[in-house]
């Protein structure tokens, strides 16, 4: 990978990292517990709490997401990065600009 393609690769690294981190916010905000004292009716708390867990599985994934793009920034200054760990072939740049988490080729992440 040349030095033009990594510069790149990192720059959507750090912006999709600054994406996820206000998503982050804004999901702990969601996903705060509801008071009982909170007067919203039995049906309305019903949905509230139905929309908190769905908002708790967004944040998890959110989160993961994150510490898998710190992983790859941290990995963008190896001479193996961009490299499969399964096969030693370079990931397509296509790939890394979609999943820059990825560690293996397709061909590689298809047999995993």
């Amino acid at each position: 990978m040349n030095s033009k393609s990594k510069r790149e690769l990192v720059d959507k690294i750090e912006s999709e990292m600054a994406v996820l981190r206000k998503d982050i916010d804004r999901l702990k905000e969601l996903t705060a517990p509801i008071a009982p004292e909170n007067a919203i009716g039995r049906v309305s708390r019903m949905d509230a709490i139905n929309n908190r867990s769905v908002n708790e599985a967004a944040l998890r994934k959110t989160v993961r997401r994150l510490k898998g793009l710190e992983l790859a920034l941290e990995r963008s200054s190896d001479t193996s990065f961009g490299l499969c760990r399964g096969c030693g072939e370079e990931i397509p740049m296509g790939r890394l600009l979609l999943l820059p988490e990825s560690v293996l080729c397709v061909k590689c992440a298809q047999r995993a």
